[in-house]
């Protein structure tokens, strides 16, 4: 895809996880988190239809690091479903850490996705839980609209973003990331890996003057 590449009414904007608790301040702040927040803002103007997900965790979710005793933040385990990073307590549902960002100004959006709400699974992709096979709906939800073209952005580039990205391409979707419309973790180079293995499943990706210079149809 180019800038010369108009965008239609089968292309959607997907903004992942612009909540409290993932910008500065917040239980799992993604460096400069809050720096994306004017640009998707931007970038929304443009879009017919938009979407966002919303982490939804409960109280002593398993993927939290407190649900395990003697684990820290940012290590690893073996789970039912395969290796799990711990994480700080973040996004409970009900508290202002799991609301979206005040200045985000998406209002014309169509759905949010709420993931991560079973207590014994995460959630990191806006397609599948993280065993990999239990859907959210996304994906009928697209076709049915006739959705085609996803531009994905948002927290974390190397976490939700990524896997939204993969799992978008794997059924289906053309994917675009808007790079400089997300931040990342960056776990011992994982926002690099991120996305080398993201173009090297077909992921585009583009910055947002590129986004904002194509017109629309």
């Amino acid at each position: 895809m180019s800038a010369q590449n108009p965008m239609t009414d089968s292309d959607l904007m997907l903004a992942v996880d612009l909540q409290v608790d993932f910008c500065p301040g917040g239980a799992l702040a993604v460096p400069q988190g809050e720096q994306v927040i004017p640009i998707v803002n931007r970038l929304g103007t443009r879009f017919r239809h938009v979407g966002l997900t919303q982490d939804w965790h409960p109280a002593h979710h398993m993927s939290f690091a407190s649900s395990h005793p003697g684990r820290a933040p940012f290590t690893e385990i073996e789970m039912a479903y395969g290796p799990q990073t711990l994480w700080p307590d973040h996004c409970i549902q009900g508290t202002p850490g799991a609301e979206f960002h005040a200045d985000l100004r998406l209002d014309h959006a169509a759905f949010v996705i709420r993931k991560g709400y079973r207590p014994e699974i995460d959630s990191y992709s806006a397609f599948y839980e993280n065993d990999r096979k239990t859907p959210t709906g996304l994906a009928g939800y697209l076709r049915e609209r006739g959705l085609r073209r996803l531009f994905v952005c948002g927290l974390a580039l190397d976490f939700c973003v990524y896997y939204s990205c993969i799992d978008a391409r794997r059924e289906g979707f053309d994917v675009v990331a808007i790079e400089d419309a997300c931040r990342a973790i960056d776990l011992e180079g994982s926002r690099a890996a991120s996305i080398d293995d993201m173009q090297n499943k077909g992921v585009t990706i583009l910055r947002s003057e590129e986004i904002l210079g194509i017109p629309v149809s």
